[in-house]
């Protein structure tokens, strides 16, 4: 089916409709990976800009490649211009440069009229990524525990923390206002109401529990 529809675009390709249908393909395939983007986004903060660009990255992907393809010159033309563009923004997530190669690689196989398999690809990535999500969920994961409280809470704080799965102290500093202290635990997502717990021991200023890949918690 796929050498088919190839067949059938590549008698067509003068025609207009052809550019258009592509980026269209793309476009609905870059909405995919958008709402993918943010159903499995697990950062500190979501940023809508860089997922619409996802949708962005995809159509442009499928143009240049409808335009290089079958001219040489544009395609030396491209490159020089390429090699000259600076790009400055900077990824802190490497999971949200993967979703940028997927994007991109979406839009090289519609470009290159690779409709099928880029649809199928599309869809089993997609599935894959929810269900890694889904997964690491449900799993134990590794935060720290930040702690800064009065001395007369000190007792109280150290039975609370004998309580927790797998604790272990990372680090304490006393100071004059009261005592901080970070200890390491694993525990599942939907374990973490035992934060609030802190706060109700008199002497507790303030509990803060952070993901190691720097997400906030509570």
């Amino acid at each position: 089916m796929t050498s088919t529809l190839q067949t059938m675009f590549a008698a067509h390709t003068d025609q207009p409709w052809l550019t258009i249908f592509t980026i269209v393909i793309a476009f609905f395939v870059g909405v995919f990976i958008f709402f993918i983007y943010k159903k499995t986004f697990t950062g500190v903060i979501y940023s809508r800009t860089f997922n619409l660009s996802l949708i962005m990255l995809t159509m442009v992907s499928a143009m240049v490649i409808m335009f290089v393809s079958n001219n040489v010159k544009m395609t030396l033309g491209m490159v020089g211009a390429l090699s000259i563009v600076r790009f400055r923004t900077a990824i802190k997530d490497p999971i949200d440069t993967v979703f940028m190669f997927w994007a991109i690689a979406e839009g090289i196989a519609f470009g290159a009229m690779f409709f099928i398999e880029g649809i199928i690809g599309a869809i089993v990535i997609g599935l894959f990524m929810v269900i890694i999500t889904l997964v690491k969920g449900s799993r134990s994961m590794p935060y720290l525990l930040v702690l800064h409280f009065d001395e007369r809470a000190s007792k109280a704080v150290k039975q609370m923390v004998a309580q927790l799965p797998n604790a272990k102290l990372k680090s304490k500093t006393v100071q004059r206002d009261g005592i901080e202290m970070a200890i390491e635990l694993r525990v599942k997502e939907s374990e973490t109401g035992f934060v609030d717990k802190f706060l109700r021991v008199e002497g507790v200023f303030d509990a803060t529990l952070i993901a190691h890949q720097g997400d906030m918690i509570s």
